[in-house]
């Protein structure tokens, strides 16, 4: 187990910097999820973790070990480091068994029970060694490629985006069979992805990447519940922005007169109000305002409700799918507890 600690990272492309002094510690046997849009320079930093780019400045220590930076480079081979690509990188000419051991010493290679406990490890029954990937699924492929990942017992493995060419259900089931893996052997992860569910749910610590720099680090429920300004909230989910003012009550907005949570305050004049779907609700309370139903999105277990206000201010509401009203009927609007507010007046 290593810590993996980088600072001061910068990369470019010609004159294009790609990273711009990036800092982040991911501590020993946790998993960090780095979050952001494409093209945003995660993958970059990946390569640069394990070693497949020297970055312009900056240093990255694995353990106690400089690998990079201050005159030091060590080979991507000699870092400990396991990586899965998006897209696994299995030889479709070798079986799983030798997929998995490719790369290790060739007394291990004959170990026939080291590939069955990587693969039970994994979550895939013995009998699949014998297979070659066309004859797999798509998440028993990335199962396959973690397994090779972690046939060396590698102190810190990279994820790059391993799950988004898998559906939904095949996505979810793959992503906890590889936390289940990357805990039992106490691995320091750390996952890229664009997918905002998919970062809160599998990291212990959560990244945002805004143009190669990182915006907030923190856990799922901060990063979500306490984003550093009005775009980022949106980033990380549904929202509306409604402008605000500031008056003895609290904040006046649309949806009537509300109060601010998290640790920035909005400050003084016009406010920037954000509020989620789940914050709303469809029910009576004093000073709450009503609308008419627009649209209604149906997904099953619950529903997205467009709700239009009489001022043509058109707010999000989800309910339980059971719960969900007819268009064209008219509903009250509440607002249930704090909402995130921002300095400023421009909508995002």
């Amino acid at each position: 187990m290593s810590t993996v600690d980088i600072r001061g990272v910068t990369v470019g492309y010609g004159t294009e910097p790609v990273l711009r002094d990036v800092d982040l510690t991911v501590p020993t046997g946790t998993t960090t999820a780095v979050l952001g849009a494409s093209g945003g320079g995660k993958t970059t930093l990946l390569r640069v973790i394990a070693g497949f780019l020297t970055p312009d400045t900056g240093t990255v220590t694995i353990g106690d070990r400089v690998v990079c930076g201050a005159g030091r480079a060590v080979p991507p081979e000699r870092r400990g480091i396991g990586y899965v690509r998006q897209d696994g990188g299995l030889f479709p000419h070798l079986d799983v068994a030798h997929n998995i051991t490719f790369g290790m010493p060739r007394a291990a290679r004959r170990r026939g029970d080291r590939v069955e406990e990587l693969l039970e490890l994994v979550g895939l029954p013995a009998v699949t060694a014998t297979r070659r990937p066309d004859q797999l699924s798509g998440g028993q492929q990335q199962r396959v490629a973690l397994a090779r990942a972690l046939a060396l017992s590698p102190a810190v493995v990279l994820l790059d985006e391993p799950f988004s060419s898998l559906d939904t259900a095949l996505r979810a089931s793959t992503r906890q069979a590889v936390a289940t893996a990357l805990a039992e052997t106490s691995a320091t992860a750390i996952l890229v992805t664009h997918d905002q569910q998919e970062a809160l749910s599998f990291a212990g610590q959560v990244a945002i990447m805004r143009a190669g720099r990182f915006s907030q680090v923190g856990s799922p429920r901060e990063i979500y519940e306490d984003p550093v300004d009005a775009r980022e909230a949106a980033f990380l989910g549904d929202v509306v922005h409604l402008t605000g003012h500031h008056t003895a009550d609290g904040i006046s907005c649309p949806l009537g007169t509300v109060t601010a949570r998290g640790e920035r305050p909005p400050g003084a004049g016009e406010v920037v109000v954000v509020v989620r779907p789940e914050d709303l609700s469809l029910t009576d309370s004093p000073g709450c305002p009503h609308g008419t139903v627009r649209d209604v999105d149906y997904h099953g277990a619950h529903a997205m409700v467009h709700v239009a206000l009489a001022d043509g201010t058109v707010v999000t509401v989800r309910v339980p799918g059971r719960h969900s009203p007819e268009v064209g009927e008219q509903v009250p609007v509440s607002v249930d507890g704090p909402v995130l507010a921002y300095p400023g007046s421009a909508l995002v």
